[in-house]
């Protein structure tokens, strides 16, 4: 499998760590009311969908960035690739 890296260009997934769903970025916030919930969501529910899904994969062989890629997981293809600090960004201002 081949990732399209941001700023990088195309490399072998095998470059690669997978870590799993890229939610994980979004953490919840342990001064909230309902923080314990929360981090029982955030450590131990996970969805594993059938299609389409937001991954973040680690480029452990090369410049060490973390990737969110978006794979189907039936297909193995990859639709989309940005950096994870993009993401984190967005959903920063979109809260």
């Amino acid at each position: 499998m081949i990732i399209d890296h941001p700023l990088l260009g195309p490399r072998d997934a095998a470059e690669f760590t997978y870590l799993g769903d890229a939610t994980l970025i979004n953490r919840p916030d342990p001064a909230a009311p309902d923080a314990a919930d929360g981090f029982y969501e955030y450590l131990y529910l996970r969805d594993n969908p059938a299609g389409e899904h937001n991954e973040l994969w680690y480029h452990e062989q090369g410049d060490r960035a973390w990737l969110v890629v978006s794979r189907n997981t039936l297909t193995h293809e990859i639709t989309k690739v940005e950096l994870a600090r993009d993401v984190a960004l967005r959903l920063g201002r979109d809260r």
